[in-house]
């Protein structure tokens, strides 16, 4: 075998391993912080459950804070997600679009359902979390930009209704405050919320 392929197959090996002990780890802090809440558990805790060093952590995710960041952001699938963005991409009429929108929030929420227990206790405990929820709404808000500049493009908005207020009318009703309080706190299945939404979008946002 070459040194190329050995150089290879040695960097390949490097990465798989940092992925699982990745991995690894936010499944070590997820349990820990659905078992004892946010604000308990301390890195040494996550390092001991994961069998790793603090400093791996602190390495890899820089501060607790980065590692609930990490579990928010990853509870969907990266293929699934996006997959789901080369659809908003498409060519589409209007009311496909927004229920597109239902289903992109239905299936987000879903992935996160077993861990909004934990969102939810970390932003009334933790003050930071605070800035870090703020943080992932901007992102979220920005990322519907392509949805509402197509459909201003295309003049879909019912008469009378500015971008600017059909943009905050799309990003606040697919939020997931409405997602726990209908399908956890009231108990909708994930498919009557997502027919709900999907309706509530296109009366509101298209008129339909």
């Amino acid at each position: 075998m070459s040194n190329q392929k050995k150089r290879s197959y040695n960097s390949q090996g490097r990465l798989l391993q940092a992925e699982q002990t990745r991995n690894r780890i936010l499944e070590s802090a997820r349990g820990l912080f659905q078992a004892e809440g946010f604000e308990c558990v301390t890195i040494e805790k996550i390092a001991q459950a994961a069998d790793v060093s603090g400093p791996t952590i602190y390495a890899l995710f820089q501060s607790k804070r980065g590692v609930l960041r990490a579990l928010m952001d990853e509870a969907l699938p990266s293929d699934q997600y996006k997959a789901l963005m080369e659809e908003v991409a498409k060519d589409k009429p209007a009311k496909e679009r927004l229920m597109l929108a239902a289903k992109i929030a239905r299936q987000m929420y879903d992935a996160e359902r077993e861990q909004m227990n934990i969102f939810q206790s970390a932003s009334v405990l933790a003050p930071e979390f605070k800035e870090l929820e703020k943080e992932r709404e901007h992102r979220r808000y920005k990322r519907l930009d392509e949805t509402v500049n197509l459909m201003a493009k295309e003049k879909s908005f019912i008469e009378g209704l500015s971008k600017s207020k059909a943009h905050d009318i799309l990003w606040s009703c697919t939020g997931r405050d409405l997602y726990r309080m209908l399908v956890i706190e009231r108990g909708w299945s994930s498919a009557e919320y997502e027919k709900w939404l999907a309706q509530i979008l296109i009366q509101s946002l298209i008129g339909i």
